[in-house]
């Protein structure tokens, strides 16, 4: 099995835009919720299969829904991004398990090697393009609206218009990762590089640089690694950023 050049292309794409959106996650204290939130796409994965078209797009119809619900709930009621995302994923799995056809659950979940067309490459490259802007050029406003409501106020942010659309882009840097990850490990590839970045970096730049190298190296060292042994990529993908996480606990010099 080889891998097209332009498939390792978009990978580094996707891989940089899911650094830099999993370092406001964990911020945003959504560790486990972003794990979670990834499994919200495998009941619209399930109807896609069912309908014989491409599972990307139900499954991106799901966690688009999955993210609007998300946002509606936790402003209507002030009930916490993880708690609404938690209630909405057991739901989602509960469904998802029962209407997927057992052949395609475990791709589904784990994601796989698959030919890309031209288009598609385009589509998602854009897509990654915008979410890798949006978090470089808000960055500071994240953080103030993490901070402090009243101060993202009086500093003129909507932190309401804001979170909707880092859930937005939360949710479309899950459905371009769901090609090689699946379901199953997409949150992990956001959440594992941010952690281990939080760790070395003292800074907000450092640690949005070094989340998204290692999560680029992971996921290039990852789809090669599983290219040439015939093995299922999106798992090797997160054990080599666990891996790079677990390092830096031992190599970093204590302050």
């Amino acid at each position: 099995m080889t891998i097209e050049t332009s498939y390792l292309l978009l990978s580094v794409f996707i891989a940089a835009a899911a650094g830099l959106v999993g370092c406001f996650a964990l911020m945003k204290k959504m560790t486990l919720a972003s794990d979670a939130f990834s499994h919200i796409a495998l009941p619209g994965l399930g109807i896609a299969i069912l309908l014989k078209i491409n599972p990307l797009i139900g499954g991106a119809a799901a966690l688009m829904i999955g993210g609007l619900l998300v946002w509606l709930i936790e402003n209507r009621t002030r009930i916490s991004s993880e708690a609404v995302i938690g209630v909405i994923f057991s739901a989602s799995l509960a469904v998802g398990s029962l209407i997927t056809p057992r052949e395609d659950l475990i791709e589904a979940l784990f994601g796989g090697l698959q030919a890309i067309n031209p288009l598609e490459f385009v589509i998602a490259a854009l897509i990654s393009l915008a979410i890798i802007a949006f978090i470089l050029k808000n960055k500071e406003r994240l953080v103030v609206s993490l901070i402090s409501r009243d101060l993202a106020a009086t500093s003129g942010i909507s932190t309401e218009r804001l979170n909707f659309y880092f859930l937005l882009f939360f949710s479309l840097t899950i459905i371009l990762g769901l090609r090689y990850s699946g379901v199953l490990l997409m949150g992990s590839l956001i959440i594992v590089p941010a952690a281990a970045a939080k760790y070395l970096s003292r800074s907000l730049k450092g640690m949005l640089a070094t989340s998204t190298v290692i999560s680029v190296v992971s996921t290039i060292s990852g789809l090669l690694l599983a290219s040439k042994f015939n093995l299922t990529a999106g798992p090797i993908i997160v054990i080599i950023a666990a891996a790079a996480f677990f390092a830096g606990l031992v190599l970093k010099p204590k302050d």
